[in-house]
C-alpha cells in the first residue's frame, strides 16, 4: 500500500530557470516526515502490503476533473521515505490537508470532524464549514493493507496544485489505529477508476478525461532520506509534476513502457533481476509488478525473494513477526538492477538498506557481525500481481504515468538529485515553476519511444510545519499537473 506521509512547504525566494512543459502544468514539492522506529515498523509494513494486494498474511495483515495545463506540486517525505503526501484543498472556503500520494489505489479520503477515533494528530475536514459540501445516504468501508477508514459517500470542491473540479471522496467518520501516520489526513489515489471503491473516476483521471492537462500523464521526483542517522519530522520530499513532466529533473529520455494488461493499477512486467552482479531471470508468469508510490519497499515472490538475497553473502531469512524480511551484514554494499524488458535500472545500495536491527530481531544473539534490513522482501506466493514495486526503486528514477497510451515511463535522475547527502535544503531540487503551497489547516514529457510493463470496499493531512516553511515555491508556469510520491 501506502508508506510514510509527507509535509509542506511555504515560501522563500529560489530561483533556477529549468526548462518547463508547456501548456499548463503544475509542479508540486513533495516534503517528508521522519520517525525514530521505522525499523521496528517494518513487520506491519510488510503486513500492510500484502493485505493491500490480497496476498495470504502470515502473522500479520493485508488491503485494496479537468484535464488542464501542468501542475508542479511539492512532495512531502515522511518517516525517512516510507510514504510521500501533497497537499489537498478541500471544501469552499478551501480546507488543507496532506494526504497520502498513492499510485497503488484510486480513491480520494479524509478524516473528519465526525470521526470518533481520530486522534488528536489528525487533522480533521470540517464538512459544516464547507459550502459546496454534499453527502450521500451511502456509507463505504475502504480496506487497505494496513486497516481501514470508514465513513460516508460525499462530493466536494477539491483543488490539487493549480486544478480544482468538484470530486467524489469518502467524508470518514472511522479510521484503524496506525492506517495513516500523524500529521497526515487521508489518502489521494492515483490509480485508474477500475479499481475504485467508490467507484468514481480519481481526480488525475477526471481531470485527464476532460482534457484539462497538458500531457496526459503525471510524473515524480522522490528525495531520498532512508540513509540518514538523525530523524527530521518532516523534509522536502520531491515534485509531482501533474499534467507533463520536469526535464530539469531527469536525463536523457524517458523510456515508456506498455502496461501489462488492461488500465486498473500501474502495472508491468518483470524481466531481470541482476544482484552483486549475478543475474535473475524472471518468468514472465511471475513478474507482473505494480508501480506503486504508495509503498515504501519492493515485494517479490517467495522463490525469487530467495534467490536475491541468495546472492548477498551472510544474509538470512527473518522469522516471526519479521518473516518475509531478510537481514545482510550492514558493511555489504548490496547492489541491485532491475529491467522491465528494456533498460536494467540501478538500485541504490542506500534504499537496500532499511536501518540496523537488534539481536531480537534476527534470532541471534551471536551474530558476529551488526545485521541491517533488505529493502526487498518476501510478499508470498499466487498473488495478482507478483511483485509490489514501491519507493525503494522509484527513488532511484524519474518516473511517469501516463493514461495514453498507457504506460509506465523511467529515466535517469539529473545529476545531484538523490545524492544522499541527507541535506535539508529547504528546496533541493531548485525548482522553479512550483505552485505555491497553501497553508495546511485544522477544523478542531518529453522522451518518448514505447516499450512494454487498492483497495476493496465493504457496505486532515498535517498542518504544515515550521521547517516546511523554508521552501520556497515559485511562480506557477502555464501549465498544471503534479504526482509524487
Amino acid at each position: 500500500m501506502i508508506f510514510l506521509p509527507l509535509v509542506a512547504i511555504a515560501l522563500l525566494p529560489f530561483t533556477l530557470a529549468a526548462p518547463q512543459p508547456a501548456g499548463g502544468v503544475v509542479h508540486a514539492p513533495i516534503v517528508r516526515r521522519s520517525h525514530s522506529n521505522r525499523v521496528a515498523n517494518l513487520p506491519k509494513a510488510v503486513e500492510a502490503l500484502r493485505k493491500k494486494y490480497g496476498y495470504p498474511v502470515t502473522n500479520v495483515k493485508s488491503t485494496n476533473s479537468k484535464r488542464a495545463s501542468t501542475a508542479a506540486i511539492p512532495i512531502t517525505d515522511e518517516e525517512n521515505d516510507s510514504s510521500y503526501s501533497g497537499v489537498v484543498s478541500i471544501g469552499t472556503p478551501p480546507q488543507n490537508f496532506n494526504l497520502v500520494l498513492d499510485t497503488g489505489s484510486s480513491d480520494l479520503w479524509v478524516a473528519t470532524t465526525s470521526c470518533t477515533s481520530c486522534g488528536s494528530d489528525i487533522p480533521e475536514f470540517n464538512p459544516s464549514k464547507s459550502s459546496t459540501y454534499k453527502a450521500t445516504s451511502s456509507q463505504l468501508e475502504i480496506n487497505y493493507g494496513s486497516g481501514s477508514a470508514q465513513g460516508i459517500v460525499a462530493q466536494d470542491s477539491v483543488t490539487f496544485g493549480s486544478f480544482e473540479m468538484s470530486q467524489e471522496l469518502l467524508a470518514v467518520t472511522n479510521i484503524t489505529s496506525g492506517l495513516i501516520d500523524d500529521g497526515l489526513s487521508g489518502i489521494m489515489g492515483l490509480g485508474f477508476a477500475s479499481i475504485s471503491a467508490l467507484q468514481t473516476t480519481p481526480f488525475w483521471e477526471a481531470l485527464y478525461n476532460a482534457n484539462d492537462l497538458a500531457e496526459p500523464l503525471f510524473s515524480f521526483y522522490l528525495e531520498r532520506y532512508v540513509n540518514q542517522a538523525n530523524q527530521i519530522s518532516t523534509a522536502p520530499g520531491g515534485v509531482l509534476t501533474l499534467g507533463g513532466t520536469n526535464s530539469s529533473l531527469y536525463n536523457g529520455s524517458i523510456e515508456y513502457l506498455n502496461l501489462t494488461g488492461p488500465s486498473s493499477y500501474w502495472l508491468l512486467t518483470v524481466s531481470l533481476v541482476t544482484v552483486q552482479d549475478k543475474t535473475i531471470a524472471i518468468d514472465p508468469l511471475s513478474g507482473l509488478a505494480a508501480i506503486d508510490t504508495g509503498t515504501t519497499l519492493i515485494g517479490a515472490p517467495t522463490p525469487i525473494a530467495a534467490s536475491i538475497w541468495a546472492q548477498v553473502p551472510g544474509s538470512t531469512e527473518l522469522t516471526g513477526d519479521w518473516q518475509g524480511l531478510y537481514a545482510f551484514p550492514c558493511d555489504t554494499n548490496v547492489t541491485v538492477y532491475i529491467s522491465f524488458g528494456g533498460t536494467n535500472w540501478a538500485i541504490s545500495p542506500l534504499d537496500m538498506n532499511l536501518g540496523t536491527l537488534n539481536d531480537t530481531m534476527t534470532g541471534n544473539a551471536d551474530a558476529t557481525s551488526q545485521m541491517c534490513a533488505g529493502g526487498i522482501f518476501d510478499i508470498g506466493i499466487g498473488g495478482v500481481p507478483a511483485w509490489i514495486v514501491g519507493d525503494t526503486f522509484l527513488k532511484n528514477v524519474y518516473s511517469v504515468f501516463r493514461a495514453s497510451p498507457a504506460a509506465v515511463g523511467f529515466a535517469q535522475l539529473a545529476s545531484g538529485l538523490s545524492s544522499s547527502t541527507g541535506s535539508s535544503d529547504p528546496n533541493p531540487v531548485q525548482v522553479t515553476g512550483l505552485t505555491p503551497l497553501p497553508t495546511s489547516t485544522s477544523a478542531s514529457s518529453s522522451g518518448s519511444g514505447n516499450s512494454t510493463s487498492g483497495s476493496t470496499s465493504s457496505g486532515s493531512a498535517s498542518p504544515i510545519k515550521d521547517i516546511a516553511l523554508s521552501l520556497t515555491l515559485l511562480a506557477f508556469v502555464a501549465g498544471c499537473f503534479t504526482l509524487s510520491l
